[in-house]
């Protein structure tokens, strides 16, 4: 019987029948429906815990993992973001908050890559902070990074916070010590 959560190998898979945005980014349906199964179990609220007076606060942490998804939706869509004119979204302190934050942004994301060509992913997308350039790379790229990397770090970060409240952590790669 094969755990939840965990991806199997197909015989019928064949890499050379995938579009390259495909095999760029296929990995991204699971990573957002791991991510919901982990904001789906916010402790509604205790958004001002944190575990340490340098720490983000829970609703901080967990409104920036259901924000991350429109990063990309941004680097799909324009040239770049401006950090200094960017109005960053209010903590929120309910699951279900949460999860109309992050559905709203996964489907925003998912539509604006109906449209994705590997040329347009070849574009280079520019952020800011005011007159400086921060970061410069191309769109493909900064999908990964600074979109879907970015959202699993902090999604990590998250269940850390989870445990240390002793709400049971979901499972992500498979089972977690809670399942």
């Amino acid at each position: 019987m094969t755990a939840p959560n965990t991806v199997q190998a197909s015989s019928s898979l064949n890499a050379s029948t995938l579009l390259p945005i495909e095999m760029a980014f296929g990995d991204f349906a699971g990573e957002f429906a791991s991510t919901r199964r982990v904001l789906e179990r916010y402790p509604e609220a205790s958004g001002a815990w944190r575990p340490h007076e340098k720490s983000r606060s829970l609703s901080e942490v967990a409104t920036h993992v259901a924000d991350i998804v429109n990063r990309g939706t941004s680097i799909r869509t324009t040239p770049g973001m401006d950090m200094a004119t960017r109005t960053p979204v209010a903590p929120l302190d309910s699951a279900g908050e949460l999860l109309a934050l992050f559905d709203g942004g996964v489907a925003r994301f998912q539509e604006a890559m109906r449209s994705a060509t590997s040329d347009a992913l070849k574009e280079v997308w520019t952020l800011r902070a005011g007159p400086r350039v921060v970061l410069e790379r191309q769109k493909g790229e900064l999908l990964r990074f600074m979109m879907m990397s970015h959202m699993i770090h902090h999604r990590a970060q998250l269940g850390v916070y989870y445990r240390l409240l002793g709400v049971p952590v979901p499972g992500v790669y498979g089972p977690s010590a809670d399942e």
